[in-house]
């Protein structure tokens, strides 16, 4: 064994001792003595596999203690990190098979004991140590950074009692999480058959080792996660336990990921981890901490049979107290019976009184009948038969009418006396002759009306002709006529360009007396347009200043 802070070693001098082969303890073979010196020539690969030799065979297995530096976990599962101290620096690995059974997580910061063997690695030319064990260097390293653990965690608010839930006074299903081969779980259940038995949901882990606190932090999340009402029942509470061991034993129940999962659980959970002695920071984010599993069995249910007796013991005192609470009332009815009268009498008084109001009320009714009827018949006596007072409305309404007819034919007389006063006033000397001028005047109004309409419609003939010579010059039909054509699409949209001419398309070429259906085939290149006319030649030529029948230029 070797202690990195304490170890010397007196190399023995670089000169083979004498009666040594030469070269044979440091494997030189084959090496070959360079020409006027004794030095052997190496290949750096013989050198390296030489220092490796070396060094693996003077430091075989070795216990080193320091400080981890910058640890990181590659993909294929190997654990790199650095061993330091105040003075020095070695690199160390840890395959992954080794990780495996590592009974602490590194950290950076953390102080450890790592045992193992040392060994090179030629690719970088540098010296490292193969970890197979690792360890806390000393148990008040591990109580310091649990105590700072805790306290950061308390400072989050996880370990608060106002965040604790009561347990169920009889849960109908209980989850554990434990390991299933251990006597944890056979301890439960012996304790809840005894005391209540329950329907128990197993969740099995492993309760050492490094992955042992990823499985328990998996199971409460996972037990949380059920669905009620689904085909795997939810469990009411929750168990998390573990015999008793060492420190280093019970560590995945100080690791961070199992106390955050405790605390976030909406079940409430109860920690059983160790003994009664033992305490990990589970137990302060859980809602219950029991000293031993068993105990936690007998926190999660009551005993049967006592709550058998207790339930017989209060139907005992129930039914003694409704008796004593009837026999009390009944005795307390009695004697206010003793003060009250007879309540026959009572009733036979009122009923007398009733049929007394009863005999009252039928002869007053015949009474008022009687004394009503007799009313009516005198209201009756004074009105008028209704033949009566139609044969006087018959007779006003024919007066009536007789006043009427005279009246239209006084009015009828009067009107006509005055039609024929009127015609005698037309038909005087002085109205005919007025008659006759108007009669002049509204001829010559026709006679101008005539002609002034005449003017309107050719004035207006002329504008329409003019406006339709316009048309004309300015219609493309003019363009037709003199030899060009419209092309246009099968939908009829004109093309202007060569290059908008679909190839194989069907196009409508329309002239001036009529349109027909074209296929393009696309052969040949596009004809070049002629070239722009000079300024001599594109001169418009002189117009004369106007046309006959007034219409004027339009350039």
């Amino acid at each position: 064994m070797y202690h990195a802070r304490a170890m010397t070693q007196d190399f023995p001098d670089s000169s083979p001792s004498p009666g040594a082969p030469h070269g044979s303890d440091l494997g030189y073979g084959g090496a070959t003595p360079v020409a006027g010196g004794n030095l052997p020539e190496l290949s750096v690969s013989d050198l390296s596999r030489a220092l490796k030799r070396t060094v693996e065979e003077t430091f075989g297995y070795v216990r080193v203690r320091g400080e981890v530096s910058q640890p990181k976990r590659v993909s294929s599962g190997h654990l790199y990190l650095r061993l330091k101290d105040d003075q020095a620096v070695i690199e160390a690995v840890c395959w992954k098979g080794t990780v495996m059974r590592l009974a602490v997580k590194p950290e950076d910061g953390m102080e450890v004991v790592c045992t193992g063997r040392l060994t090179t690695y030629p690719g970088r030319s540098q010296y490292q140590l193969i970890i197979e064990t690792m360890e806390l260097a000393g148990e008040g390293a591990l109580l310091k950074m649990l105590e700072e653990r805790k306290r950061r965690l308390a400072a989050e608010g996880l370990f608060d009692a106002q965040r604790k839930r009561p347990l169920p006074f009889l849960p109908r299903v209980i989850g554990v999480v434990t390991s299933p081969t251990g006597a944890v779980i056979r301890d439960i259940l012996h304790r809840l058959a005894d005391r209540f038995p329950r329907h128990v949901l197993l969740w099995p882990v492993a309760v050492q080792g490094e992955q042992a606190a990823a499985q328990v932090a998996r199971a409460i999340q996972g037990f949380n996660a059920i669905a009620p009402g689904g085909s795997v029942p939810r469990p009411d509470l929750l168990i998390v336990a573990r015999g008793g061991g060492s420190l280093e034993d019970l560590m995945p129940f100080n690791e961070e990921i199992v106390v955050r999962a405790a605390a976030a659980s909406q079940i409430p959970l109860i920690s059983a981890v160790g003994h009664e002695t033992d305490t990990t920071l589970i137990d302060f984010a859980s809602d219950r901490r029991a000293p031993t599993p068993t105990a936690a069995a007998e926190m999660a249910v009551p005993v049967r049979a006592e709550l058998l007796a207790q339930v017989m013991e209060c139907g005992r005192r129930l039914e003694g107290t409704a008796n004593r609470l009837l026999g009390e009332r009944r005795s307390r009815v009695e004697g206010l019976a003793r003060g009250l009268g007879d309540p026959r009498a009572l009733l036979e008084g009122c009923t007398q009184r009733l049929d007394d109001r009863g005999e009252r009320l039928t002869l007053s009714m015949s009474g008022l009948i009687r004394r009503h009827r007799a009313e009516v018949a005198k209201l009756g006596a004074g009105l008028r038969h209704p033949a009566q007072v139609l044969g006087l409305a018959y007779a006003r309404l024919d007066i009536a009418q007789r006043g009427l007819s005279g009246g239209v034919t006084r009015l009828m007389t009067d009107r006509t006396t005055r039609a024929q006063t009127l015609a005698q006033r037309l038909t005087s000397q002085p109205l005919v002759r007025r008659a006759e001028e108007g009669g002049v005047r509204l001829a010559d109004l026709g006679r101008r009306l005539d002609a002034s309409f005449g003017r309107a419609v050719a004035d207006g003939a002329r504008r329409l002709e003019g406006q339709a010579k316009l048309l004309e010059t300015l219609s493309y039909r003019g363009v037709l006529a003199r030899g060009f054509a419209l092309v246009t699409t099968a939908d009829g949209h004109p093309l202007t360009r060569a290059a908008d001419a679909p190839a194989g398309g069907r196009v409508r070429v329309e002239f001036i007396d009529g349109a027909v259906g074209a296929t393009l085939d696309g052969d040949g290149a596009p004809i070049p347009e002629k070239p722009a006319p000079t300024q001599r030649e594109s001169a418009p030529k002189p117009r004369p200043a106007g046309r006959p029948g007034g219409q004027g230029s339009l350039f």
